[in-house]
């Protein structure tokens, strides 16, 4: 079919598309131009054949603009051109996309049997392609079902096994915004609790199976050595989700996703969120499905929705989501009049355009392409013959499930699977016919022993049976088998169509409805394949990993329990004891028996334990409250130790709790004394609450208790008397044995007596271990505990003896007098205790006055007390006592309760008793006294009444005192009051008289408008109250962050501070401006009448209106609420809504006074508005003194905004934001960050510079530079200073200005210099500007880190360029010249003399610093202390400064390859040592100092000179003079100058040198101390081992090297490779030397650069060194190449190695030859240089024969290299003939 065919629309006209780019058609088109077109297609014919484009030949007489638009061309003329421009087009897009870096080749087209050429595949055919990872781009769309719900996310399948994730911040706006509330919400005393609060859990919200649409937002791939790892970010919000739709869109059958916005009473509110469009959804409940609960419909969930039609202003669209109505494919939008309306979830009729056996191709609404895979069309799965299922041309009803956004033209996939297209989750049957679902027949990671292969796709897989009816499984070809399956056949091979095989399923796909298996050996025989799979307490195998490192040292283990799953053996789970060095025990590689602790598949952790306790314990494991049982023993972990006791760790999260008095039968104290965390215990379960999840074990072995004691503990009972001997005294408790079950016991010491302390401790002196107590009462019995508590107080014995002892309510009897003990004493009450813990309550009331006063009462705990018994409730477990009155007084009360209702003395005549006195009667009360909040009256002399504040006062004009509002009432005052019940104190309300008492108060009224006649108040209640309304209110109580008041008697409402008032300054002190009892008008903010909350204010109408994000506005100065507290900020709430940061920078003027942690949670605040950015809902505030109270006030650190202008060269304080590697970034305030580099931290060298500094501290710093907006400081005294001169910038320098600078890097055509002093600015000096003669190399004169000056020669504004020059004729004129050199010399700077570097200058270049220069390296160092051996004066023998190679470079001696020269390094060291060499002319002779007093006069010339000290201390040694000499190294160490760090450095090792040989110790210790403080530690470290080496003290070297590893060995490699080196060939400990190497790995990392720094000289060490294993050596070296291959300098050394020993096996060295031959990649250049080393070897190892064979090797690599190398260009020629 023809690519234009193809392109026709269902009624035979092209589509728009189709059309060509430059439509040249004539206006009037002949007819016969369609016959033409269509007679030349039929058949599939080849279009004609055009050797060159068809040109009309025009007659002269024509017009070249005809009138009317009349074509001058033929209609074939037309037709050819069209085709001609087609084809043109078509060869350009193949050429472009050549050139885009396609590399396959052309297929030549099929030559049919006439010969000609079969046309190519037209590029416009749709291609059936599957949706996979790489297809899946933002912005795509597709439809999934839930197939795992977690706390965070919610995991979606997708087509062709695909996962993704949607965060549960892309749910929904509205489910977003209760997120938000929750995470911005106070935790306020008293806050109600939001139902909808608790249910925001995903679990509720989403179902398994559920489809829903979800929106590409990102697809990453983080796949590591072939190991896949895959991420899919997915969002459902309907405005992503419903993308590419408009409002025209919506037609009936559409599917959408819609969230809920509000729930209503005939159905829910949904937000489709079209763009462009305020389009709302409504879904009807009868609309909802009955597999949707309406819990899971709540604001903010998202459900897939069809549309069932429009309302007929067209602003709402109904929804459905009944299953016969979505699920059904014959709900389609059939009047749908765009393809937008056909999005993934929608069904479609389709019109089948192509079948093939790989999938079907179809079209919608006869434009619009779509394609169903292999897995959709239910070919692969289901074996559907879909070519003879389905026709051409016939209709079929599909379910779109994903379109691909970046095809050529638009495209959708469709899936024909049953359970996709009616959107239900797939079941299968059991073998019993049962319906389940396939994750329940075949759960994960089982094996399945007999698959049999259904279908075999040669490239991507096998489709297998795996006996489960209708859910089919699938085997990728990546799956088949362990190795490489490059393809599969039907019919042929073992995994042909038929066979058997074992499978182990690894994931099952809801929506493809299959299961995905491995067949894979090392799959069916792991053990597990996730986390899931391993059960808690089960014994695995393992092999340690890696080790843990902190900073207390071993942290634990990694251990690997198999094929990608690893766990953690925590520090305490090592072993069962603590281990002082684990290090040594463990090794990576080490095969370790673990068991399972715990695992969190949610998190991937696993936690194992290596305690042999736990591990090797047969008794089962306990991980859940279910397994518990009363004496269960365990073994369980102490993780924590508590004063009271211990926190015990068992199996998953089950943890229990042992107290101290269960840890022993010997009494403990301390529990850190005798037990230890970490330590692994044997317990038994005392009891459990899994409510509660409560556990509380025990130590004590309930075995020993036995039958009879358990006997004798049951017969126990609380009163029973008892006697026991005395076992163990302490200050608090007696320990007894009783008599009887000798059963333990304890005795209080305070209930010994009745009486006093004193007397009591006097009892207990009396009392010796071993005395038998009798009489002892039985107070508390705990069987399960095991544990007795005993008395000796006379009256509980005696009331036990008459069995009077109180210890169940049951026993209590009102009027009752009983003994008892005080157990607590609060400010209104004490609480008295009887036996078994029985406890009563005893008020302050109930006391006699004289001992109300008193502090505590006058009581003690423990003192004994009697009481009577006034209430009992047995319903609250309550009981009340009191204490019994003297003489009759109870008699007395009794008689007059009878006349305790009649009124005594009323006011109101008609007042007789209390029944008169009714509810809502109008009487009189005298005024007995005022209150703040209360008025107390007398209806009578034993009636009393109370008025409250609330029930004075009709309007808050009538109160003349708003602070005082019953301050006008007198005591005695007679007033009118109505009665409105009775007073209940303790529940704040008022009930009715009915429930009257002699001692009743009553709830009286005296507001005018209650008293007025024939009215009949109504009690205020919550119900009443409505939003909104105006009140007048009383404050009750003031708290910290609100106050409490009162609208009526029963009615109590809350006003937050922020609501208080709109006057600031009383904000400050709420206590005083709002004191108790002050009036108050207020409004009602919100009501809550069921759990009777009430939110008022008491601000002016509109200004309590809440903040928003609109209303704020920049500079307002308004009031807040502290809500959080920390080191750096302190959060501000403003309003509901509105809330931000007040950061340290804006929290003083002042940076020194900023301290957040001054301020306390709920305080009230000013604060002003620095900045806004509302669309991120941010501000920016400020507490600064000049913000929010006077901006007069003296400023210290002025505030940095946006708008602040910083200019480079301003001081400026800040806080450290962060402490990085790179430096300290600096916040200056708000948004505003600079950073301060290392090197701008200090003007000195700080070691550790990161604990100089730390995050919140004040620092001071100068602007250095403000370029592309990037801020850096300074923070180096020297530049903070007032002297400080800026950089050099581009803008300073001048044509013709001299400057100064270092070599940054040398060119052979010239050098590129830093100049000093500036912001990085760096120019050129070109080979000709070098010298006044001609330079050819500039790499001749200079070297890199050479100081140089020179002439500024030109600038270049544009490019910012610069160039220099050096010619000493530039710098003629220059007083400061004072080296006198040739013509040809350059400039120099700071010579010190003029033979130094002579042969450099020689060379025409100029002269180079190189003194005090900073740039030598140690290596250096370590050659000139070498060096000074030489300048040793004649006839005396001087002190060595080192003797020992501490740059390994022995090790490298031999390791250069073939034809390589070493002169370049040779000569570079040469010019080192030469720079050291002191200055030989200021010798006094020809033979040197003789005597003393030579050395003094040649160091009064040469004091910084190293080498004479050095002499001069060997002098003195001459005449054994050993304090002479180091008196004489002191005077060195003082007087040689501070910035000769070298000679200081000589001198200081000759110091050491002198000591080691004729010291002592202690000596040589207090120097190396010393030596220490004052030069580079390491070094010193160093020189002292080589020291210890040359006088033969090797223990002491050796010593000296483990402290050099432990101290520098995470950061220098050299140390490992020198202490080997010094096992090896000095200390004779190969074996020691071989552990070093996986120490230092361990140490410095296992980084590819350490690996090929380090392994290569340990494996040297084993050639080369006598105690070395050859064979040791070859295996580090095969593992290195085994990962390096193509490192042929790995190659080299090996042979070097393997050659340079007299004993080489020729056979090995051949071997490694011959494979370093057929190393993959190796270059011409490698493999020249191979063979010519190995035909060396040859003519002197081998004969003839082997000569000629490694010339035929290298002839044949060669040939191959030639061949590829041929091959590869006749491609290329092809592809460009094929161009052509």
């Amino acid at each position: 079919m023809g690519s234009l065919k193809r392109k026709e629309g269902p009624d035979g006209s092209a589509p728009k598309s189709a059309k060509p780019a430059n439509d040249a058609r004539p206006s009037k088109r002949a007819k016969g131009s369609d016959a033409t077109q269509d007679s030349s297609k039929k058949g599939g014919a080849k279009p004609p054949k055009l050797s060159a484009p068809a040109t009309s030949l025009l007659k002269e007489e024509e017009p070249l603009f005809p009138r009317g638009g009349a074509s001058v061309l033929t209609p074939l003329e037309q037709k050819q051109i069209q085709i001609q421009a087609k084809n043109d087009v078509l060869f350009e897009e193949a050429a472009s996309k050549k050139a885009g870096g396609e590399k396959t080749k052309k297929k030549k087209g099929r030559k049919s049997k006439g010969g000609e050429v079969a046309p190519e595949k037209d590029e416009d055919a749709v291609k059936v392609e599957s949706l996979n990872f790489k297809r899946l781009v933002k912005g795509s769309l597709v439809l999934g079902t839930v197939c795992g719900i977690n706390l965070a996310d919610v995991a979606i399948a997708l087509p062709n096994n695909l996962v993704g994730h949607v965060p549960i911040t892309a749910i929904s706006d509205t489910f977003t915004q209760r997120l938000q509330a929750i995470a911005d919400k106070d935790d306020e005393e008293e806050a109600p609790t939001d139902e909808d609060d608790e249910n925001i859990d995903l679990q509720t919200i989403f179902r398994m199976g559920q489809y829903v649409r979800a929106y590409v937002v990102s697809t990453q791939d983080d796949s590591v050595d072939g190991k896949p790892k895959r991420h899919i970010e997915l969002s459902l919000q309907p405005a992503l989700a419903n993308s590419g739709m408009s409002e025209q869109d919506i037609v009936e059958n559409t599917t959408l996703m819609a969230s809920v916005v509000s729930v209503e009473d005939h159905g829910f509110v949904m937000d489709v969120n079209i763009s462009d469009s305020k389009m709302k959804g409504f879904l009807p409940r009868k609309e909802l499905d009955k597999c949707i609960s309406e819990e899971s419909v709540q604001p903010g969930s998202v459900l897939l929705c069809i549309a069932t039609g429009k309302a007929a202003s067209g602003k709402v669209v109904q929804l459905s989501t009944l299953e016969d109505r979505i699920g059904s494919v014959r709900s389609f939008p059939s009047e749908a009049t765009t393809i937008d309306s056909f999005l993934p979830g929608t069904a479609a009729d389709i019109l089948v355009s192509e079948v093939t056996e790989h999938g079907i191709v179809g079209k919608v609404m006869g434009a619009l392409d779509v394609t169903a895979d292999l897995v959709h069309s239910n070919a692969g799965p289901g074996g559907v013959d879909i070519v003879d299922e389905y026709k051409v041309g016939s209709r079929i009803k599909a379910r779109i499930i994903c379109n691909f956004p970046t095809a050529r033209n638009p495209k959708l996939g469709i899936s024909l699977l049953p359970h996709v297209l009616s959107l239900k989750p797939k079941i299968a049957k059991t073998k019993n016919g049962i319906e389940s679902l396939p994750v329940d027949i075949l759960a994960h990671s089982t094996i399945v022993e007999k698959c049999t292969v259904q279908r075999v796709e040669p490239e991507i897989g096998l489709y297998v049976d795996v006996r489960v009816e209708g859910v089919p499984g699938f085997v990728h070809i990546s799956r088949v088998k362990d190795g490489k399956v490059d393809s599969l056949f039907e019919t042929s091979g073992p995994y042909k169509i038929g066979s058997v095989h074992p499978a182990r399923v690894i994931g099952y796909n809801p929506f493809d409805g299959m299961y995905n298996l491995s067949m894979e050996k090392s799959i069916l025989e792991q053990p597990f394949l996730r986390i899931q799979d391993i059960p808690v307490g089960v014994v695995v195998p393992g092999v340690v990993e890696k080790l843990v490192v902190n900073e207390h040292g071993l942290g634990g283990l990694i251990v690997k329990v198999a094929e990608g799953i690893s766990g953690l053996v925590p520090e305490m789970h090592l072993s069962d004891v603590h281990l002082q060095h684990p290090e040594k025990k463990f090794r990576e590689g080490m095969k370790v028996k673990t068991r399972v602790l715990s695992t969190n598949p949610a998190r991937h952790q696993l936690r194992l334990t290596l305690k042999k306790t736990l591990v090797n314990s047969d008794a089962p494991p306990i991980k859940s409250y279910d397994e518990l049982a009363v004496g269960l023993q365990a073994f369980g972990t102490i993780v924590k130790l508590l004063d009271r006791g211990a926190i015990v760790q068992f199996y998953g999260q089950l943890r229990g709790f042992l107290p101290v008095s269960e840890m022993s039968e010997a009494f403990i104290q301390d529990p850190k004394e005798h037990f230890r965390e970490g330590q692994t215990i044997s317990i038994y379960v005392l009891s459990f609450d899994p409510e509660e999840k409560r556990m509380i074990v025990s130590c004590k072995d309930p075995s020993a208790f036995g039958l009879e004691k358990q006997v004798a503990l049951k017969k126990l009972q609380t009163g029973h008397l008892v006697t026991a001997k005395v076992t163990q005294k302490t200050e608090d408790d007696i320990f007894v044995e009783l008599a009887e079950g000798s059963l333990k016991a304890i005795l209080p010491v305070r209930h010994l007596t009745d009486k006093s302390v004193s007397k009591t401790q006097s009892a207990l002196k009396k009392i010796h271990v071993n005395q038998t107590l009798t009489d002892l009462v039985i107070l508390e019995k705990n069987e399960a505990r095991r544990s007795i508590i005993l008395s000796h107080k006379p009256s509980l014995v005696e009331a036990a003896k008459k069995g009077k002892l109180l210890h169940t309510i049951d026993r209590a009897r009102v009027g009752d007098v009983v003994p008892g003990f005080i157990r607590n004493i609060t400010a209104t009450a004490a609480f008295v205790q009887f036996a078994d813990r029985l406890t009563a309550l005893l008020p302050k009331t109930k006391l006699p006055r004289d001992i109300q006063d008193k502090p505590s009462f006058g009581f003690q705990k423990m003192q004994s007390v009697t009481v009577k018994i006034t209430s009992v409730d047995k319903d609250l477990n309550r009981i009340v006592v009191a204490i019994p009155s003297e003489g009759g007084e109870d008699v007395k009360a009794k008689d007059s309760d009878k006349s305790a209702d009649k009124a005594v003395n009323a006011l109101d005549l008609s007042v007789l008793s209390m029944e008169d006195l009714s509810i809502g009667k109008i009487t009189k009360a005298r005024v007995k006294s005022a209150k703040d909040t209360q008025i107390n009256v007398d209806l009578a002399d034993n009636i009393q009444g109370r008025i409250d504040v609330s029930q004075v006062f009709d309007k808050f004009e009538d109160i003349s005192s708003v602070k005082k509002p019953l301050a006008k009432f007198k005591t005695g005052d007679v007033i009118d009051v109505r009665v409105l019940g009775i007073h209940d104190a303790r529940n704040h309300r008022f009930l009715p008289i009915s429930h009257r008492s002699s001692h009743a108060v009553l709830e009286l009224s005296a507001k005018p408008s209650d008293l007025q006649e024939g009215s009949i108040p109504e009690p205020l209640s919550y119900e009443k109250l409505e939003q909104g309304s105006a009140h007048l209110a009383f404050v009750n109580n003031v708290a910290q962050n609100h106050i409490w008041v009162n609208l009526s008697p029963n009615v109590r409402g809350r006003i937050s501070a922020v609501e208080l008032s709109d006057d600031l300054s009383k904000l400050q002190d709420v206590a005083k401006s709002f004191p108790v009892g002050s009036a108050l008008q207020v409004r009602i903010l919100h009501v809550d009448a069921e759990k009777n909350r009430l939110d008022l204010s008491a601000r002016t109408p509109g200004a309590e209106n809440q903040l928003t994000w609109d209303k704020i506005q920049k500079g307002m100065v308004l009031p807040g609420k502290v809500t959080k507290v920390t080191d750096s900020l302190v959060f501000v709430k403003l309003s509901e809504s509105v809330a931000g940061p007040v950061y340290l920078a804006d929290l003083a003027d002042d940076y020194d006074e900023a301290n957040p942690l001054k301020y306390s949670k709920h305080e009230i605040v000013r604060v002003a508005v620095v900045d806004i950015d509302r669309s991120n809902k941010r501000a920016r505030l400020s507490m600064r003194p000049s913000r929010v109270l006077s901006s007069g006030l003296e400023v210290t650190d002025k505030e940095v905004t946006k708008d602040t202008k910083i200019a480079v060269g301003d001081v400026i304080r800040g806080f450290v934001k962060n402490v990085s590697d790179k430096g300290l970034f600096i916040s200056l305030g708000g948004e505003i960050v600079a950073m301060a580099q290392i090197k701008n931290l200090s003007d000195s060298y700080l070691k550790d510079w990161k604990e100089h500094f730390q995050v919140d501290q004040v620092v001071k710093g100068r602007i250095i530079s403000v370029a592309n907006g990037r801020l850096e400081m300074s923070l180096k005294p020297s530049v903070l200073s007032k002297d400080y001169v800026p950089p050099i910038t581009f803008s300073d320098l001048k044509e013709g200005q001299t400057v100064t600078g270092k070599v940054r890097k040398v060119e052979e055509f010239g050098a590129f210099i830093d100049v000093d002093g500036s912001a990085n600015l760096s120019g050129l000096c070109h080979r000709s500007e070098m010298a006044d003669r001609a330079v050819k190399d500039a790499k001749a004169l200079y070297n890199e880190g050479d100081k140089v000056k020179a002439r500024v020669l030109k600038l270049d504004e544009k490019t910012r360029r610069i160039s220099l020059g050096l010619k000493p004729s530039y710098f003629k004129d220059d007083e400061e010249m004072d080296v006198d050199s040739d013509e040809d010399a350059g400039a120099a700077l700071n010579s010190d003399s003029e033979d130094e570097d002579m042969s450099d200058a020689g060379a025409g270049g100029a002269f180079v610093i190189t003194a005090d220069s900073d740039d030598e390296d140690d290596g250096e160092d370590a050659d000139s202390d070498v060096e000074m051996d030489d300048a040793q004066t004649e006839g005396v023998k001087g002190l060595e400064t080192d003797g020992f190679n501490w740059n390994a470079d022995a090790l490298d001696e031999d390791d250069k390859v073939a034809g390589t020269t070493d002169e370049p390094i040779k000569k570079k060291q040469q010019q080192r040592e030469a720079r050291i060499l002191v200055d030989r002319t200021a010798e006094l002779d020809i033979n040197g100092p003789q005597t003393s007093s030579d050395y003094e006069r040649l160091l009064l010339g040469q004091p910084d000179s190293s080498q004479l000290w050095i002499a001069y201390m060997a002098f003195q040694m001459q005449v054994s003079d050993l304090s002479s000499a180091r008196q004489v190294a002191e005077r060195a160490i003082k007087t040689i100058n501070i910035k000769e760090e070298l000679e200081k450095m000589n001198v200081w090792i000759a110091y050491l040198n002198l000591e080691v040989a004729y010291g002592t110790d202690e000596t040589v210790e207090d120097l190396f101390k010393r030596s220490c403080t004052y030069n580079d530690e390491q070094e010193v470290h160093e020189r002292l081992a080589s020291s210890y080496i040359q006088s033969g003290k090797l223990k002491e070297a050796d010593g000296l090297f483990e402290r050099i590893i432990k101290k520098f060995g995470s950061k220098a490699p050299s140390v490992w490779i020198n202490y080997a080196q010094f096992l090896h060939t000095k200390f004779d400990r190969p074996d020691k030397a071989r552990a070093l190497l996986p120490r230092a790995m361990q140490s410095l990392g296992s980084g590819k650069h350490i690996t090929l720094e380090l392994v290569p000289k340990f494996a040297a060490l084993e050639f080369r060194s006598s105690n070395g294993d050859r064979d040791q050596g070859r295996t580090l070296f095969e593992n290195l190449l085994a990962t390096f291959p193509k490192r042929f300098d790995l190659w080299n050394q090996l042979v070097d190695l393997e050659t340079s020993v007299g004993t080489a096996d020729p056979a090995i060295v051949r071997d490694l030859f011959d494979r370093g031959s057929k190393v993959k990649g190796l270059k011409p250049k490698q493999a020249k240089t191979w063979f010519k080393r190995w035909a060396q070897w040859e003519d002197k190892n081998g004969d003839k024969k082997s000569r000629e064979r490694v010339s035929a090797k290298a002839q044949e690599w060669a040939k191959k290299a030639a061949e590829k190398k041929g091959g590869a260009a006749a491609a290329e020629r092809e592809d460009s003939e094929d161009d052509e």
